[in-house]
């Protein structure tokens, strides 16, 4: 007897069936992106007709009074998510996105759950970074409220620039989904994950990254590969290696990671700066931007950073942080560095 498993006919159906459910997916896929867009467009209609019914009342005290009686009304004729609470989120949802057009374009990708976390964020850039990213990277909306805890826009280069610049380059993402380095790279990782205590060497910081390669790339940002470990360098009979060396897809770039126990120091750079020009020599492709440098340190001193102009060698400099302090006191510091950063680029301009 022979095996109908193996049969002409066999192959073909299972090719068959494997085609068709491909084409359910798809086409499933794309309905529930176009259910969920239209409910978000949708909210954001009835959120706009109730703001102006506000403004014809003249006072804000009087969407407290029109809100609970619309809902009544509506939760009786369309049953639940039409609440007083969900009213409100609609209303601030038309009033926080006043662009039809860019609104549109994060439909397609956030979910009505985004918005609603996103709306309660109270500056606009900050806003608009978290908006675009969740788009460019489809966070879930998980994903979104984790990198909104760990406060990543505040741990962003981006954050310290004036506001012309942090406008420009979110203008640039939201048009061209064009990343750059300072919307990638942080500061500082926080990489708590390890379980390192008290007293650790530089290659058990290694060790312990890529025992959680996982986390670290998290950590790191999405469109990190991760290449090698001790990268070796050959250079007239000498040796070096590079501790970690990853490639960014949207930046199109190999970037070399050290890993530091002390506080940053000059002699960094030049050992980055070396590990840079070799990779550009020898390891950059075709179609391919320079590379890029990380330097993970325990600490550093900002005008010594700022006075080395790393940015023009594409060396992006971080403290590591292997255990949280408070949030409210982690708060503080960013803020803080933000504030002085941007200070410090004023007082450059004038």
């Amino acid at each position: 007897m022979k095996n109908s498993q193996n049969s002409p006919v066999s192959s073909a159906d299972t090719q068959l069936f494997s085609d068709i459910r491909d084409l359910i997916e798809e086409a499933r896929s794309a309905t529930a992106v176009a259910v969920n867009a239209g409910l978000s467009l949708m909210y954001w209609r009835v959120g706009q007709r109730i703001q102006q019914e506000i403004l014809k009342g003249g006072r804000a005290e009087y969407g407290k009074e029109i809100l609970p009686a619309l809902a009544s009304k509506l939760t009786k004729e369309y049953g639940r998510g039409w609440s007083e609470r969900n009213l409100a989120y609609m209303a601030r949802f038309a009033d926080i996105f006043q662009d039809v057009e860019i609104l549109q374009a994060l439909c397609a990708k956030l979910s009505w759950t985004h918005f609603k976390t996103i709306i309660y964020i109270d500056d606009p850039l900050k806003r608009d970074f978290y908006a675009e990213m969740c788009r460019m990277e489809n966070w879930s909306t998980r994903t979104l409220q984790k990198k909104v805890d760990s406060m990543l826009y505040e741990r962003t280069a981006l954050s310290g620039k004036p506001e012309e610049i942090i406008e420009h380059e979110l203008e640039q993402l939201r048009k061209e989904d064009r990343l750059t380095p300072d919307l990638v790279f942080r500061d500082p990782y926080f990489l708590d994950f390890l379980g390192l205590k008290d007293r650790y060497l530089e290659k058990d910081l290694e060790d312990a990254i890529l025992r959680e390669l996982e986390q670290f790339l998290l950590e790191l940002g999405s469109g990190f590969a991760f290449l090698a470990r001790q990268k070796r360098i050959q250079l007239d009979n000498d040796d070096y290696y590079i501790d970690l060396l990853f490639y960014h897809r949207s930046l199109k770039s190999l970037v070399a990671v050290e890993l530091k126990l002390g506080e940053f120091k000059p002699a960094d750079m030049g050992q980055m700066e070396l590990y840079l020009r070799w990779l550009d020599k020898y390891e950059r492709q075709a179609g391919e931007n320079r590379p890029l440098g990380i330097i993970f340190c325990a600490g550093k001193k900002q005008e010594l950073v700022e006075l080395l102009e790393l940015g023009q060698s594409g060396i992006h400099v971080a403290e590591y942080l292997t255990e949280l302090p408070p949030r409210s006191i982690l708060q503080q510091k960013l803020h803080a560095a933000v504030e002085r950063s941007r200070q410090r680029l004023e007082r450059k301009k004038s």
